[in-house]
């Protein structure tokens, strides 16, 4: 068949809401934006345990150290499923890898903020983690299969990761005044972020009209983020939080919460490498690759001899 023809036919197999397979034909840049897109997700998920992993030791009691040490696990499994569906397009994961470690592929800005005190853990769980939802569970109805499959597990395990931290920060609100002022802090240093996580407005961002007719995406950035902040207006005052932003105001006309202005300059000074833990998390990721080698040669020569063992009749 011809390439207009092959095209034609996967689009007529995506506007019926037929999944695309691994083995199944797809345009090149189809698959170059699955590899970007999945990839990414993966980096962020394991990128997204250093700042949580920072507070495991100094949880404030066994019980947060358990359920911190618990979150941290998921993260780790969903980078798996995540590496796992990128490799079923065609790269392999060590390439994934050194393109992280190069700083040469991006992983959510949000992690470039450092965890200063407790009540920051709480903040991630409440609103990185509910944000994450919201982007996530649209994916998974995506059209490619494998990434659909993956986030079905991810977003569970995410949805008890955003009533973790919610209710971190409700304990907070209901301790001492000391407590309420730290939870009050860390959200205002976290909401703004936490906004910035659904990418550059609809206008700013050259993907997402062919990411949407490709149905990669189900929703634009600007769409997911009001989402985002009218769910969160409603959770805050059950909280008793107050959310950072003095635009942010109920519009009847609109049906939506109206908010105030993103500063895009620190979004893009972030995404670009310049964001306040941004070496620190790519020299994090590279000692720990580096120190895991011996690790993985391991692995790789037990499986081998035990292959070898197989083929020559020595084991089951």
């Amino acid at each position: 068949m011809k390439e207009a023809d092959l095209e034609q036919k996967f689009q007529d197999k995506i506007d019926a809401e037929i999944r695309i397979e691994p083995r199944d034909w797809m345009p090149e840049k189809y698959r170059k934006t699955l590899i970007r897109q999945i990839s990414q997700h993966a980096h962020s998920e394991i990128v997204g345990m250093l700042p949580e992993g920072n507070w495991i030791s100094r949880a404030p009691s066994l019980k947060r150290k358990v359920g911190l040490i618990a979150k941290v696990q998921d993260e780790a499994g969903h980078g798996l499923y995540l590496y796992s569906a990128a490799e079923t397009l065609g790269i392999d994961r060590d390439t994934m890898f050194q393109q992280l470690n190069s700083g040469k592929a991006k992983y959510s800005s949000i992690f470039n903020y450092p965890t200063i005190t407790w009540a920051d853990i709480g903040a991630i769980g409440w609103l990185v983690d509910g944000a994450a939802i919201m982007n996530q569970v649209p994916l998974c109805r995506c059209s490619y299969g494998p990434y659909a499959r993956a986030m079905v597990r991810v977003c569970k395990e995410e949805s008890f990761h955003q009533r973790q931290g919610f209710e971190i920060l409700m304990t907070l609100m209901n301790g001492s005044q000391e407590q309420k002022d730290m939870a009050q802090n860390a959200i205002d240093r976290w909401w703004w972020p936490s906004m910035m996580m659904f990418g550059p407005t609809d206008d700013d961002s050259p993907n997402t009209v062919q990411s949407m007719k490709w149905k990669i995406k189900r929703y634009t950035n600007d769409e997911l983020r009001q989402k985002f902040v009218d769910v969160c207006v409603d959770q805050a005052k059950v909280l008793g939080i107050t959310l950072p932003d003095p635009d942010l105001k109920w519009n009847e006309e609109r049906g939506h919460y109206d908010f105030g202005k993103i500063n895009w300059d620190e979004f893009w000074n972030v995404v670009k490498g310049n964001g306040p833990c941004n070496k620190q998390r790519l020299k994090t990721r590279n000692e720990a690759y580096d120190n895991g080698k011996w690790v993985r040669e391991a692995a790789m020569a037990y499986s081998e001899k035990r292959a070898a063992r197989k083929a020559a009749g020595k084991v089951a």
